[in-house]
């Protein structure tokens, strides 16, 4: 059975309904990582977002959905199976954030979900589920 790391992320609104997308490894992905010992998964996925893109003053809303992805984690020289937790967060100001580049991270945009195409089209089947459920919950 593979080992299980547990993560936290989240999907940043700003006040114009765009979503924030970081750009690293050549694919566009939502900010998460690992949970901290001791750390709730509340504090652990605005902990991320704010280490990975420099946005402050985040808002957690309602969890959206967990998705687990199973990869080769080189420093455990094993497989391993990562459960993360997306949050739906929102930002009251406008704010540009800053790419975490430790964490190969390149660039940070804004998109709406209709001009979101281009990220759409380069991320991961995970990403999409997170941004499916975000869809459906705005429109419901």
């Amino acid at each position: 059975m593979p080992t299980q790391i547990i993560a936290a992320g989240g999907l940043v609104t700003n006040p114009q309904g765009e979503i924030l997308w970081i750009f690293r490894r050549g694919f566009w992905d939502l900010p998460k990582g690992k949970l901290d010992e001791g750390e709730t998964i509340q504090t652990c996925a605005v902990r991320e977002v704010q280490e990975e893109t420099g946005i402050v003053d985040l808002q957690l809303h309602e969890m959206l959905c967990f998705t687990n992805h199973t990869y080769f984690d080189k420093y455990l020289n094993e497989e391993v199976i990562k459960r993360t937790y997306w949050f739906h967060m929102s930002i009251q100001n406008l704010q540009n954030g800053i790419p975490q580049s430790s964490e190969d991270i390149e660039k940070i945009e804004w998109h709406a979900l209709n001009t979101a195409r281009h990220c759409l089209d380069n991320t991961y089947d995970n990403i999409l589920e997170v941004v499916e459920k975000y869809r459906l919950k705005i429109n419901s």
